[in-house]
């Protein structure tokens, strides 16, 4: 579901091997990410390129990896298509993920 990436800096790219963020699946990569949170890491970078459907079960997973990092580190997104930049618009996520 996962690929990860640890270059020698201490970011960590996270990209999601799913088209669709949604109930489905947004429980296992919300324990995914947490795993990784969990293991010292605190600066992640999400790649959503490959994710063309984030829905608000998927923006909550989102939302719950941000709240696990808080003041600790930094969560930043990236590779949004459209559809998903859009569904984070719509819903005013764009405000709140960098």
């Amino acid at each position: 579901m996962l690929k990860l990436e640890h270059p020698t800096t201490t970011v960590t790219l996270i990209a999601p091997q799913v088209e669709e963020l949604t109930a489905a699946n947004a429980a296992r990569f919300r324990q995914s990410v947490l795993d990784v949170i969990d293991d010292g890491n605190s600066r992640l970078v999400i790649d959503l390129a490959k994710v063309i459907t984030v829905d608000s079960t998927g923006i909550g997973a989102l939302v719950a990896v941000l709240k696990r990092i808080g003041l600790r580190g930094d969560l930043a997104l990236c590779g949004l298509t459209d559809r998903v930049a859009r569904n984070f618009q719509v819903t005013r996520m764009d405000r709140v993920f960098p």
